[in-house]
């Protein structure tokens, strides 16, 4: 019989988790507080980008020339700043996962900015990846100097969790990710004393962020009420449909990559992507611009007064506007931009048929598209519940994520594996060689 007394292997010891807790605590306040303050100067020059400027100059901000002319210069200034600035703003996002290994603090800044200036301009990714990479950096820059003895990874997982937890407004979403961390993690041990220290922080991040008002993911639909046994093919049918139109994505990615990546310099591909997004903007409307987290809510509330041919539009815009902008190398993530285009397929899936009630094919559209970009059943399966705000949706999600895994998990992931650097290279560049 196991002594109750002796921690489990790979568990750190009770006393070190007690004494670690205060760090994690603070770790949770001081990434919700980078990422409240990111997404309020975000937020201030997108209104002066948006509203002021045109409003001062006479124009209205929704002609189509001023959302060309501003994507356009966006894409510009980004690539201006990726060529010239310290450190380019870190790797080409395309080739990093949304928890990566750690950067060096001299690209925070570059990073930093581009992030803030993407958001602004309307560029159709979210603040998840370079946030995530900007706390992390920070995090183990003074955990290294505060804690030497805590792990690197630990740190990372810190950083994460709090990040990932001010993010989606609960801890709930930071553990059910990490878990597929923690699982390949070395050492085994039981997954809630590994998870104690992350979870101190993502809730903590959580509490932050809604303690500061940020906007949360939940959407305003009607409640699925009790499921019928016809909602399991509906949602079945739904997911599919998602799962469908992100793997079509995934395989037009690398083409796209490649065709951005032709010349070394970002400023010309960054600026031709502006362009090609300023387009994009004025077919789909304002509404397929910026991260999609206001905007999905605002699809919602007027799906009603749109045809099946509009709803159709902004779901295929907002997914031509992800690759564009992730394939040509603007900072930003992809899980916020795709959740709201499974909130269009599901709303185009109601409009279809209106007897598909729309909590649940917007959980399902969600669930799919998420599902292929993320590559991450518990991140899609939360997201899915959360934006509809109906847990009686859960059953039927958990159901029709069993076929959506199965088309997903012998498919590309949504990354570009980043080329290795040679011998030689690597000996030039340590920082650039490492895993």
């Amino acid at each position: 019989m196991t002594d109750p007394s002796t921690p489990p292997a790979g568990a750190p010891p009770l006393r070190t988790t007690l004494i670690l807790s205060l760090p994690a605590i603070a770790i949770g306040v001081l990434t919700a507080v980078i990422l409240f303050a990111v997404s309020r100067v975000a937020d201030a020059l997108e209104d002066v980008v948006w509203t002021t400027l045109p409003t001062g100059l006479g124009v209205d901000d929704t002609t189509g020339w001023w959302t060309f002319g501003v994507l356009t210069l966006t894409g510009l200034v980004v690539g201006l700043i990726v060529w010239l600035m310290p450190g380019h703003a870190g790797p080409d996002p395309a080739t990093t996962e949304l928890v990566s290994t750690p950067l060096g603090l001299r690209t925070l800044p570059g990073l930093l900015l581009v992030t803030i200036i993407g958001l602004a301009g309307g560029v159709s990714l979210g603040p998840e990846n370079p946030i995530i990479a900007i706390n992390t950096a920070l995090v183990v820059a003074l955990m290294a100097r505060l804690f030497p003895k805590v792990p690197t990874m630990l740190a990372v997982m810190l950083a994460a969790s709090g990040t990932m937890g001010a993010l989606f407004g609960t801890p709930v979403g930071a553990a059910l990710i990490l878990t597929g961390m923690v699982g390949m993690a070395k050492g085994g041990g039981a997954l809630w004393d590994r998870l104690f220290l992350p979870l101190v922080a993502a809730g903590t991040g959580s509490i932050t962020m809604l303690l500061l008002g940020e906007p949360q993911f939940a959407i305003a639909l009607p409640p699925l009420g009790a499921p019928e046994a016809g909602d399991i093919l509906s949602g079945v049918v739904v997911t599919v449909v998602a799962v469908l139109l992100g793997l079509g994505a995934v395989h037009v990615y690398p083409l796209l990559h490649r065709v951005f990546h032709l010349l070394r310099n970002p400023v010309i591909p960054l600026t031709v992507a502006g362009a090609i997004l300023g387009i994009l903007g004025v077919i789909g409307g304002e509404v397929t611009l910026f991260k999609g987290l206001t905007q999905m809510g605002e699809l919602a509330q007027d799906a009603d007064s749109m045809t099946v041919w509009q709803l159709t539009l902004v779901a295929l815009v907002k997914i031509a506007a992800l690759l564009i902008a992730a394939s040509a190398g603007f900072r930003g993530g992809r899980i916020f931009p795709s959740a709201f285009i499974g909130v269009a397929i599901g709303l185009v899936a109601h409009a279809i048929v209106p007897a598909v009630p729309t909590s649940l094919a917007v959980a399902c559209g969600v669930l799919g598209f998420v599902l292929v970009i993320a590559r991450d059943g518990w991140l899609a399966l939360f997201l899915a519940a959360i934006i509809v705000g109906d847990p009686t949706v859960l059953p039927i999600l958990c159901i029709v994520i069993l076929p959506a895994w199965l088309m997903v998990t012998r498919q590309p992931p949504f990354l570009i594996r980043a080329p290795q650097p040679g011998p030689e290279e690597a000996a030039a560049n340590p920082e650039k060689a490492a895993p």
